[in-house]
């Protein structure tokens, strides 16, 4: 995947990310919309898998046709908010392994605290995807691949909905090998650390928490 950030402009994904800005649209629909990006997200940093061949027979005649190559995918969610893309990326991948990395901000200092790690094995014969709605500081989620990198990942994408140009800038200082690929990026980080314009909290609209 070359470069270090894409940005999904599918029109499906602005339409639904637009529907999920908006502060009228009600948890279900939104766990929804945020499953459905994420699958069509997951056409994008899966689209340089490497593959191989297998000799098949189709109605007509054999062939050799491409398959996946390789272990299975790792995905790595970051809790909780990251539970939502992962739904969407297990639907069209479901043979995947998975992993979660709890961390949570600290809401002065905006720095991560973890508090879970629970990863697949063999992280280095594996692509790895770890997953986070949001990349606004960046902190949490360059913590999360230092863990997967310490476990011995070595092909590690970054996904997310929407992203910060402080969160983008801080993953490239942290993790310059990891590509990020997300569907907006977003003007900035307000004082409290949030995206802007963004969407609110991922986590507390998706469970319908505050």
């Amino acid at each position: 995947m070359p470069g270090h950030l894409t940005v999904v402009e599918h029109p499906l994904v602005q339409h639904k990310l637009t529907l999920m800005r908006d502060a009228d649209t009600p948890t279900g629909l939104f766990r929804q919309l945020l499953r459905e990006v994420s699958t069509l997200l997951a056409y994008e940093v899966t689209r340089d898998l490497p593959v191989t061949t297998r000799r098949v027979h189709t109605p007509l005649e054999p062939m050799d046709a491409p398959v996946l190559d390789g272990r299975k995918l790792a995905l790595v969610s970051i809790l909780r908010a990251g539970n939502g893309l992962l739904d969407g990326m297990l639907d069209l991948m479901p043979s995947a392994r998975v992993g979660f990395v709890g961390l949570y901000r600290d809401e002065e200092t905006l720095e991560p605290v973890q508090y879970y790690c629970k990863l697949p094995e063999a992280l280095s014969e594996r692509r790895v995807i770890v997953v986070d709605p949001m990349l606004a500081t960046g902190n949490s989620s360059a913590a999360a691949i230092a863990l997967v990198k310490e476990a011995g990942a070595v092909d590690v994408r970054f996904l997310c909905l929407l992203a910060a140009p402080e969160g983008v800038q801080r993953m490239a200082d942290a993790h310059p090998d990891v590509p990020v690929v997300t569907a907006s990026v977003d003007e900035r980080l307000n004082e409290k650390g949030y995206i802007v314009p963004g969407l609110g909290d991922a986590g507390d609209r998706m469970y319908g928490t505050r």
